[in-house]
């Protein structure tokens, strides 16, 4: 598996204004093997590389991304998106769904003018703790996010960049049967699973367990520390890599079993001084596990 960081742990990663150039540097600097990048909404910089990543960013400053990837040597294969908190594909407003939907096509066709394979895709909000004001039906968020997909799979199949549905605190598939039964009812190479580690911690159910489940639907994978202390306050925190409840040794076994060989990327944030390189000799000892 590739040992990589995401753009969303540097300094300014979260407001997606980090410099590119920098983040890789650091990714580099502190040990990792790659890197995942992130895009939002907005403009398109007058330079990429000192900035982030947008959904109107243009073809020839992605062009130039991927060099600088190329000269660092870094590997990166994966972007995320976290545009859906903000662009809700389930909501109940049709305008609002409408704009998440050109916004993640358009995140899909930046995916394939970096060269990167698969990008992160929420594919819709019942509920969440992020986005609190979203109270939608979950019968209905499951039609639209199926409508969704649908739509953006048509991008994806074009631009030959594999659609990963998240496993994230948005109140939809939170049973690893129903995610893949909706992924398998699509009947596409193009979508898939982008399974992360840590969140299943959350739903009371162990992550080798969905990786069983999901086997080789799962495309790409996301590693977090979580940690839950059950009483009357329900308190839970997200936390280290090696500090919470996280099963290490039974999730890469299962990984392993799967035959899963692609990134490993650890979403750890917010930035704090000192983070990456944490990161990087936690994931040493995952990875050895």
């Amino acid at each position: 598996m590739i040992k990589c960081a995401t753009y969303w742990s540097m300094r300014d990663g979260l407001a997606n204004t980090h410099p590119i150039d920098d983040a890789l540097d650091q990714a580099k600097a502190a040990g990792f093997a790659g890197i995942e990048l992130c895009i939002g909404p907005g403009p398109a910089p007058a330079d990429p590389l000192r900035s982030g990543l947008t959904s109107e960013t243009m073809e020839a400053d992605c062009v130039a991304v991927r060099a600088r990837l190329d000269a660092t040597g870094l590997h990166c294969s994966t972007i995320a998106s976290g545009m859906t908190w903000a662009f809700n594909p389930t909501s109940d407003d049709p305008a609002v769904r409408e704009r998440a939907i050109e916004l993640h096509a358009a995140a899909l066709q930046r995916a394939a003018w970096l060269g990167c394979g698969a990008m992160l895709y929420v594919p819709g909000v019942v509920n969440s703790p992020i986005a609190p004001e979203e109270h939608v039906r979950y019968d209905t968020a499951v039609d639209r996010a199926r409508d969704g997909v649908s739509r953006l799979l048509e991008t994806a199949e074009r631009v030959g960049v594999d659609l990963c549905l998240e496993n994230v605190w948005n109140g939809l598939f939170y049973s690893p049967l129903e995610l893949r039964d909706f992924i398998d009812s699509f009947g596409s190479d193009r979508l898939g699973v982008y399974f992360d580690v840590g969140n299943v911690l959350g739903y009371q159910q162990r992550p080798e367990h969905w990786i069983e489940l999901l086997s080789g639907r799962i495309k790409r994978v996301h590693i977090k520390g979580y940690r839950e202390s059950f009483g009357f306050d329900g308190s839970y925190a997200f936390c280290g890599l090696m500090e919470g409840d996280v099963p290490w040794a039974a999730t890469m076994a299962a990984l392993r079993a799967i035959g899963y060989e692609k990134t490993l990327v650890a979403e750890m944030m917010p930035w704090s001084e000192g983070l990456l390189d944490q990161v990087s000799r936690d994931m040493d000892a995952i990875l050895a596990a």
